[in-house]
């Protein structure tokens, strides 16, 4: 269709005709797009939890054809405001609106303002005297690439002329002694890889365009100098978790190296996350990782063994001893608070599978105890006990019934029956949360700090020794608790790694992420 008429009418018509056609192209593709994205969220809810190469595949993408869809949208935007301007007047073309719906600029951002004058005279009647009536404003967000610079230390040395005494201040500590790298560089360097998942030899390709040779094996000695001199605070904040009443915890495979055997192995790295900001308290939220080269039950016994209270987790065997009762006192270090997020996803794939109106109902009720939680969030452990009790304690009890009478009904060797025995088998950990305001009904916390390690292990393929996933536990525990915390994490490290060589070894909590004041 041609956009060039000499009648005005046709020409107006043909406008019309155009814009009710692109507005319906671009109606289909968006429910494309929502299509796609409900498929995505599906595929992430599958393999949430699981390990899976098909589905990371699937998703990837699906990812990837949303994005491209997307540009594809953005750009014939562009392209059919350009048809349309050159039709329209120039004051017509000038008005056209902004998207609606934009989010204001962060008011953080630093800001600078380009005035634009108007003409010296009136294009109209050549008048030079004007009388302003007003100003159009229009903010566009803008990037300044990141730079290197040299820093020159200079410490003259003076020397006293009536005894000769030599003067001269003392050099400031260095994060590595007699090296080269500042402490945003270093800062830089560890939020790159633990926090971006940025390898290591990536970084280096990216400073060379900048004109700077810093090798990879360089950047690997001063990620290994860091994590020894942040080991002290990994340490602290581990306590800090390991003190609270409830704890989360989960784990997540690892591949290592094993140049003994010319292959790789797989070890473990263990999250255990304290937050009690659900329930209402003030203690500052922290997440504590460690790494082990298996999966033995006794590395999750000496993780936790020194927690007291409530362990959210999944069914890993290896907890199992913490919720023994102890010898002696018969007390049990632990209970046991089993995830319905978990337990949901099993459910979850029956429905999908079979369109089962069992597994569908069994859904219903649970989503209808998390959309329980969602009202108490945030609410104190008195007022959330009371609200179970009278409103979640019932549905449970509707839930077990129907999860007995189906589990009666099917097949005791079908996926469906797997994934109700799973349920009914722990019904007691998996209601104790009815019972404690502190609790939570799913392990949600421990999931989302593992999620990190997992695009950092597609990333970096595998870690090249165990002693590198003990560096990335140090690296990632500080990193992560800043991200709870809502702290900048490369902010918080360049101010950490300038002045801990000479912080008080007696003061070091100062330096933790909920104490941290930055220096001016």
């Amino acid at each position: 269709m041609s956009l060039v008429a000499s009648d005005p009418l046709a020409e107006l018509e043909e406008l019309r005709a155009l814009t009710a056609q692109l507005q319906a192209e671009l109606y289909a593709k968006n429910l494309y797009i929502e299509k796609l994205k409900a498929q995505l969220a599906t595929l992430k809810r599958a393999r949430f939890g699981r390990s899976s190469e098909k589905l990371d595949r699937l998703i990837e993408q699906l990812e990837l054809t949303i994005t491209d869809l997307e540009e594809t949208e953005a750009q014939a935007g562009v392209e059919q405001r350009q048809d349309c301007s050159s039709l329209l007047p120039p004051t017509a073309a000038a008005k056209v609106k902004s998207p609606l719906g934009r989010k204001p600029l962060p008011a953080h951002l630093p800001s600078e303002t380009i005035t634009h004058p108007p003409v010296c005279s009136c294009p109209k009647c050549g008048g030079t005297v004007f009388s302003k009536i007003g100003t159009d404003e229009r903010e566009v967000l803008e990037y300044v690439p990141s730079h290197f610079k040299r820093v020159v230390h200079l410490r003259p040395k003076m020397s006293c002329r009536a005894c000769e005494t030599i003067v001269q201040a003392p050099m400031p500590s260095l994060p590595i002694e007699r090296g080269r790298p500042g402490p945003n560089l270093l800062a830089h360097v560890l939020v790159s890889k633990y926090c971006d998942h940025l390898p290591l030899h990536r970084q280096s390709d990216i400073y060379a365009r900048e004109g700077i040779d810093l090798d990879r094996s360089t950047l690997a000695g001063w990620v290994g100098a860091m994590a020894a001199l942040l080991k002290i605070l990994s340490e602290r904040i581990g306590d800090h978790v390991r003190a609270g009443e409830t704890v989360h915890a989960d784990d997540t495979p690892v591949p290592v190296l094993d140049p003994g055997r010319g292959k790789t192995k797989t070890g473990r790295l263990w999250t255990v996350v304290r937050d009690e900001r659900p329930w209402g308290s003030t203690v500052p939220p922290a997440a504590f990782y460690a790494y082990s080269p298996d999966r033995k039950g006794e590395r999750a016994h000496q993780l936790l063994s020194e927690c007291r209270g409530f362990l959210h987790a999944d069914a890993y065997a290896g907890f199992d001893k913490l919720y023994e009762g102890h010898e002696l006192t018969g007390q049990a270090r632990l209970t046991q608070v089993m995830c319905w997020a978990h337990a949901r996803r099993d459910l979850y794939d029956e429905f999908l599978r079979n369109r089962s109106p069992a597994a569908e109902q069994a859904l219903k009720l649970i989503s209808d105890l998390f959309a329980i939680e969602a009202e108490v969030n945030g609410a104190g452990p008195q007022m959330r006990l009371a609200t179970r009790q009278a409103r979640s304690v019932p549905v449970l009890d509707t839930l077990k019934r129907h999860l007995d009478g189906t589990l009666a009904r099917i097949s005791g060797k079908s996926e469906f029956a797997k994934a109700i025995r799973y349920i009914t088998s722990r019904w007691q950990a998996f209601t104790v949360y009815a019972t404690d305001g502190r609790l939570e009904m799913s392990n949600n916390a421990a999931e989302r700090a593992i999620r990190p390690l997992a695009l950092g292990r597609k990333n970096y393929l595998f870690s090249g020794s165990d002693a590198g996933g003990e560096r990335a536990a140090v690296i990632y525990t500080i990193v992560e608790t800043c991200k709870l915390g809502g702290i900048n994490p490369h902010s918080y490290l360049a101010d950490i790694i300038n002045r801990i060589a000479d912080h008080p070894a007696n003061r070091i909590d100062e330096l933790l992420p909920w104490n941290w004041s930055p220096q001016p």
